[in-house]
Formats: structure tokens, sequence, C-alpha cells
């Protein structure tokens, strides 16, 4: 009897065993874990409506037809799809492995659109042509080199873009035949990795084509297409910017953004013949974000950024005034197009609440549309809450803003936090739909802060060149005030803190560990910055020079001794609390290889390190199997590092 009971109990381990193996997620070939716990299936099934989310962008209007090309993911990536009425069905055109982007019409015929597409996240895109009776698509370029900003020709003859062809480090301007291919040669060759084509003129002779120098500086030059002979429209000047220049119909005026005589980013208008610049808004103290103008040249559409909330604007052009504008859907509008043939806008609206959905307005009839309403997993997201805006003084005094998610009155006491860092480092932290983070507020109480520090886009040229240089670290203090403002809440709890952040909001996170590893519990580096040297040195050369300008250049050995000391490799034995750090392989921005450095470094002190590499993406997780895991894996960690579950 004791050897059948010992048998039965043998059985059942081994069935429990058996069990817990299968209740645990298998790691995806593609995925290399590092120090991961297995994730229980449990949690993965927790966290599924949270990640079955779905949004859809508005790319192009039909020239013939009204219907438009969008872009949403109903597999692993985002496509193009068409929708031929507001509300109709979502028909997918393209269908890749790989993610598509920025789908644009023949501007006269419609049959065939061209998009962008890149292999496992290494953008190094390739531009091909969609023929939509055939169903086939065109490679309009040479497939090895990295391709960019396809602009069609008004009469749709030709397609100019932006090509590292020559030498795989500077961008030239190239024109081809869309049709099949042929006849591509190089416009206009490029001392830079910053030169990209704005417009066409509609006599098909010129091309505006803008050389970036940095956030805050940019130039625009008129090309002959078929010389290659450029000037510039207006002189290059050190500190100034002007940028998205477009043609009017008549070509005797040339429309585009610039932040002359000005703190901010403003819509202007130049006279092509006397050069002469008129601001079209001056009275704005917030940057124009965006524009189009309608094809009969007698509307301009545009968007404002208003601390981080973007807003639509439409003035006449005949006398610069604004027109009145029907309600819209709350929330921040991105992506503009008119609808050939009328004055009806196709835009992208999300907000806290509803993912990004696709409308039209038409300026007219005043008639508002929804053309997509995107999934939410089935969760009600009414109860979701809105951001609110806070703000704080820095070490110097200087006014920081950010967005607090706060938990829902269900949660008592004193909440944990998560301190997310946007990226850029000139990009901006704004109040959209938050994704799969919902779960962090809904499910587990945490506050989320999202900071705009120093060095953001969206507050004025002054304060984005704030961290520029030797004032690097400057902006990692902007996140020291922030937790001297959590810790003045009653409704927050100091000791629980991570940060988190990716690319250059990467690098911030671990700069924050570094600086205030007492103050934190943990944090998680997603594709950032470990050692400036080495990420300057091996980020890939059409982008090298343009970092160099924002921070630093480490050939200067003043500089390069500056960049060692402030890199956080430097200071990683200040870190002795756990990290989770994430990296693509093909990642042509932030090489793989600064989290693989950072992983080691913190390891050898004994710290819990969790080191998660995807050998099929780039700058970010962009599979949706993959980000499912990462997320999976990422709450995991902040229960076990933060909650102290």
């Amino acid at each position: 009897m004791k050897r059948i009971l010992a048998a039965a109990a043998v059985l059942l381990s081994s069935a429990t065993l058996l069990c817990a193996a299968e209740a645990t997620l298998t790691v995806p070939s593609n995925l290399t874990a590092e120090g991961i716990p297995a994730i229980p299936k449990s949690l993965f099934d927790d966290l599924a409506a949270y990640n079955e989310y779905r949004t859809a962008a508005f790319y192009d209007w039909s020239p013939v037809q009204r219907e438009m090309l969008i872009s949403t993911r109903f597999g692993q990536v985002p496509q193009v799809h068409r929708v031929s009425m507001p509300g109709g069905a979502r028909t997918q055109l393209t269908f890749f492995p790989e993610r598509v982007a920025d789908a644009r019409y023949n501007p006269i015929t419609g049959e065939t659109f061209a998009y962008m597409k890149d292999i496992g996240g290494g953008e190094w895109y390739q531009i091909y042509t969609f023929d939509l009776r055939s169903g086939r698509s065109t490679l309009l370029t040479d497939g090895k080199s990295r391709n960019m900003d396809a602009v069609w020709s008004h009469d749709g003859r030709w397609i100019a873009y932006s090509s590292t062809r020559r030498n795989g480090s500077d961008t030239d301007i190239w024109v081809v035949d869309p049709r099949d291919g042929s006849g591509a040669r190089m416009a206009f060759q490029g001392d830079s990795g910053g030169w990209v084509v704005n417009d066409w003129s509609w006599d098909g002779k010129s091309l505006i084509v803008e050389k970036y120098v940095s956030a805050n500086e940019s130039a625009l030059y008129l090309v002959d297409a078929a010389s290659g002979k450029a000037a510039p429209l207006l002189p290059p000047r050190q500190g100034v910017s002007y940028a998205s220049g477009a043609f009017s119909k008549d070509g005797r005026t040339i429309y585009l953004l610039t932040n002359q005589d000005s703190d901010f980013v403003r819509l202007a208008s130049v006279d092509v013949g006397s050069r002469a610049v008129k601001f079209l808004r001056p009275d704005l103290n917030w940057d124009v974000q965006e524009f189009q103008i309608s094809l009969d040249g007698r509307y301009l559409a545009y968007i404002v950024n208003e601390a981080g909330v973007q807003s639509l604007h439409v003035m006449n052009t005949a006398d610069a005034r604004n027109v009145r504008l029907p309600v819209l859907p709350p929330g921040s509008v991105v992506g503009l197009g008119w609808r050939p043939g009328s004055h009806e806008l196709g835009i992208t609206v999300t907000s806290a609440r509803t993912p990004a959905d696709v409308f039209s307005v038409d300026v007219d009839s005043g008639r508002v549309q929804r053309w997509t309403t995107s999934e939410t997993g089935g969760i009600d997201t009414s109860h979701f809450v809105e951001p609110e805006l806070i703000r704080w003084n820095s070490f110097d005094g200087l006014p920081i803003t950010g967005f607090y998610y706060k938990p829902p009155a269900s949660f008592h006491g004193p909440r944990p936090v998560i301190i997310d860092i946007h990226g850029g480092p000139e990009g901006q932290s704004q109040p959209g739909y938050l994704g799969s983070l919902n779960y962090y507020v809904s499910e587990l109480g945490v506050a989320l802060i999202f900071p705009n520090v120093r060095g953001s886009s969206g507050y004025g040229k002054k304060f984005l060149d704030l961290d520029n240089g030797y004032k690097r670290e400057d902006s990692v203090k902007d996140i020291g005030a922030l937790l001297d403002w959590i810790a003045a809440r009653p409704d927050l709890d100091a000791k629980r803190v991570m940060v988190m952040g990716g690319s250059y909001g990467g690098y911030m996170t671990l700069a924050t560990m570094t600086h205030y590893n007492d103050r934190l519990r943990c944090a998680v580096d997603v594709v950032g910055i470990s050692n400036w040297v080495t990420f300057l040195e091996h980020t890939e050369a059409y982008r090298r020079d343009l970092r160099r300008v924002e921070y630093g250049d480490e050939r200067d050995p003043k500089m390069r001794d500056f960049l060692q000391s402030i890199s956080p490799l430097t200071s990683v034995g200040k870190i002795n609390k756990p990290m989770f750090i994430v990296a693509g392989k093909n990642d042509p921005r932030v090489p793989w290889t600064e989290g693989r450095q950072m992983t080691d470094a913190i390891s050898k002190s004994g710290t819990p390190v969790w080191f998660l590499v995807a050998a099929d993406e780039g700058h970010g997780f962009v599979k949706k199997g993959n980000r499912d895991y990462q997320f999976a894996a990422t709450v995991m960690f902040v229960k076990e590092y933060l909650l102290g579950e």
C-alpha cells in the first residue's frame, strides 16, 4: 500500500510539474531572454485584452473617388488598407511580414500607390509601387540603400526621394519613373545625411529640397529637376530652421515652417520672385507642426502643438484669416490630407480614451465623419483616466511640465509611480492613448508620469537647446526635481518609484539610475544609449554627423572625455537596483551592443538584470508577438521589483 501511495505521489508530482511547465510561456525563437523568469501563461492571459487594441492612421485620399488609404494592423505589423466610405470595412491591400509605411496614391490615376518597407526594423527602407488592379508591387529603388520620403510629381509621371545609394552616408535626391522603376537618376548630390524632398513645382521642373542640420536648424533649396542646379530659397542661417516647403499652384509662393525671428515654429510664406517672408500667424506662441494646402490653393490647414495637445486650424489663403471649423472629436490631431476636388480633410485623432482613428472634416459643409472605429480588446475605455498637466521647478528654477495619469479612487493609499521618459531627445510626451500601459493604471494602481524635460520639442527653440553639448545632464537633474515633487505628494509613494524610457529616454533611464539609485526601486531601459562614445562611433553613418550636432563630437578630445564621464556605463557601479534592458539586433540608431555592454557590466556586481533582445527588430519592437512578450516580461518585472509581489 505504501508503495502504491509512493508511486501515486510521484505521478502526482510529475503531473504537477508538467502542468506548471504547460502553464508558462515558451520564449519565441527570435527572442533571446537572459535572467528573465518563466512567464506564467495566466499573466499573459490577463494582459490579452490590453494588448488587443488596434489603431488606424490616415495616409491619403484617392484622386478619382471618395475613398482613402489608411494604416492599421490585423496581423503582426501595420499594413496598408483601403476604406471606401465612412465606417466602411478596412480592406487590406498589402500582406507582408514587415511593416509598411507612408502610402501615397498616384495623384492623377489613383491606380497605384507608393509605399516604403524595410526588413527586420533595420530602417534600410525600399520604395515600391502597388498596382491596385493586379495587386503586384514593383521595386523602385536598389534594394540595398536607405530610401525615404517618396514624393509624386503633380502629374504622376515621376517620384523623387532621398537615398544613401551613392556612398551609404550622404543622402542624395533621386528621380524615378514610377511605372516600372526605369530611368532612376540622381537629380541632386547631397553633402550630409540630412537632405530630403519636400515638394515638386506644379510644372514638374523644380523641387524643394530640405537640408536638416539639427532640430533648430534647416535650410530650403530650389533644385532644377533636370540639371540638378540648386539655390537656397532663403540664405541659410545658424540656429534658424526653414522646413516643410510646399509650392502654391501658380508657383509664385512657397509655404513653409520657420523659427526665424521667433522662439517658436511659425507658418510663413515666401514670395519666390522677391524672396520676401510673410508670417501668417505671428500671434502664435506655440509650434506649428505641419500643414497642407488644398489643391485649389484656397485653404491652408495646419496643426498647432499647444502644451502637447495638437489642434487643427484652417485659414483662407486670400486673407490669412482662420475659418470656423465644426466641433471635432476630443483629442489630438495628427496627419493631414485634402481630398482632390473638394475642401474635405482627412485627419487622425487620438485621446486618452480612444485609440487613433481616422476622421474627415468638410470645411464647406461643416460635416465631420468617422471612417474607422478601432477595437479596444473589449475593454470599456470610458473609465480610463484623463491625464493631468503637472508642473515643477527644476534645480535652476526652470519650470518643467509633464502628464500625470492618476489611478482610480478604488486604489487606496500612496500609489507607486512609473516615470516614463520620451526619446528624441527632441521628442515630446503627449496625452494620447496609452494602449497596453493602461494596465498599470487600471489594474495595478500604478501612477504614470510622462515628463517633458528640457530639450523636449513644443516649448520653443530656447528650451529645445537647453540640454545640448555640455548641458546634457541638466535634463537628468529635471528628473531629480520630479522625484522631489513626487516626495511632496501625499497620493504618491516616493519609496516605490521606477523609471523607464526608450532610445534617448533609455539613456535618461540609465543616467537617472546612476544619479538617483537610492531613490528608485528599479528601471527599464529600451534601446537606450549606455556609452556616448561607442554609440556615436557605431550608429549608422547616414545619421552620425546629425547626432554629433545634438550630442557633441566624440572625435574632439575634450568632448570625448566629457561624453565618457557622463556615460551611464562609466558609473555603472552606482547601480545596485534591478534593471530590465531591451534591445533590437537590427537597430541602426542605437546599436544593440549598447544594451549588451550595460547588461554585462551590471551583472558583474550581482545586481539583478534582465536582458531581452530580438533578432528581427530594430529601434523598438514592432511585431505584435514580440511586443506582447516584452510587455508581459515588463509587467512581471514591475510586479516583482516595484510592487514587491
